[in-house]
């Protein structure tokens, strides 16, 4: 099993119909296994992810 290790929360808000009814929703967060160079994987979200790549393609 991977390793939470981001701290962000879903997004909260409200659905609104065309007739103005609303009911709560949460737009959850997109988050993907990812594995390090030691070998543990950690779940974090794809934004992070992304982020981690263009680290890794500038250190190289």
């Amino acid at each position: 099993m991977a390793i939470k290790v981001t701290s962000k929360k879903p997004l909260k808000g409200n659905d609104r119909s065309h007739a103005l009814n609303t009911h709560k929703r949460a737009r959850k967060l997109n988050l993907q296994v990812h594995t390090l160079e030691d070998g543990t994987k950690v779940r974090i979200t794809a934004r992070e992810k992304r982020t981690l790549r263009k680290d890794e393609k500038i250190a190289a």
